[in-house]
């Protein structure tokens, strides 16, 4: 088969476990463009959270928030937000089990309580600054992602009352919470139907849970050797670990560089 475009998670992935893009990466992926296949990125993070480390690489098409924002060459391409109804009875919700929320727009994100150890800690696990307070933030932009702050054991009331939305569990108190049908595989079918690929035609290298639908969506999906353990029966290959140059070394298996 002759991939025509590779996506990549971030965290995990692109990222080791010292939060650096390795060297083998950076060549790994010039290595690509100079062969002509388009690259991409794949990831929960918002295109604020993301910027950075498209730029170090010189990616311009990204699948943001686990799906529900796509970008290329700094257009729009696919967008899914919430309904205010939806997020206004979730966070009723929240509110009354004492869980904080974040809701992330486009263009920002906003905690609904200030200095929450929870929402600190989870931000500094991703090296970003954690959002600053904004009251109903839901009610003033799109939003396409929001995170709801509870441990595991207290989020299946949550998954009882809203059955139009998606849940991905990233860290152990926090849970994404995504539009319908919310994942980084409709993401992908939006920018492959962009370019006009077919999904036989992508590869995609990831290592989490939010990473399921991506790796069973594309033609060849690939688990970190680092992934969590549920993902790895939904790749086609699981090649090395993050801090072992993973994607370098998937990439030459499949004869891409």
């Amino acid at each position: 088969m002759a991939y025509k475009i590779v996506f990549f998670d971030i965290d995990g992935t692109l990222l080791n476990t010292k939060h650096a893009i390795p060297a083998a990466t950076f060549e790994a992926v010039q290595r690509l463009k100079d062969k002509g296949v388009q690259i991409a990125i794949a990831t929960g993070r918002s295109p604020y959270h993301l910027s950075n480390i498209a730029n170090q690489l010189g990616i311009d098409t990204f699948v943001s928030f686990n799906g529900s924002y796509v970008v290329s060459k700094g257009n729009v391409i696919a967008h899914t937000p919430f309904s205010t109804e939806t997020l206004a009875k979730l966070e009723g919700m929240a509110d009354g089990n004492q869980h904080p929320m974040v809701f992330l727009s486009a263009d920002s994100c906003y905690a609904n309580v200030s200095d929450h150890p929870y929402v600190i800690e989870s931000f500094d696990s991703l090296r970003l600054p954690a959002p600053a307070h904004r009251h109903r933030y839901w009610a003033e932009a799109p939003i396409y992602q929001a995170f709801l702050y509870c441990n595991a054991d207290e989020e299946e009331p949550y998954v009882d009352r809203f059955h139009e939305v998606s849940y991905v569990r990233w860290h152990k108190q926090v849970l994404d919470v995504l539009p319908p049908n919310g994942s980084k595989a409709k993401g992908i079918e939006a920018a492959l139907r962009h370019f006009g690929y077919s999904p036989d035609e992508a590869v995609a290298f990831g290592d989490g849970l939010n990473d399921k639908e991506m790796l069973a969506y594309v033609g060849m999906g690939i688990a970190m050797g680092n992934a969590h353990d549920e993902l790895k029966p939904f790749a086609n290959r699981i090649t090395r670990h993050v801090d072992e140059d993973g994607i370098h070394h998937g990439l030459l298996q499949l004869g891409l560089i």
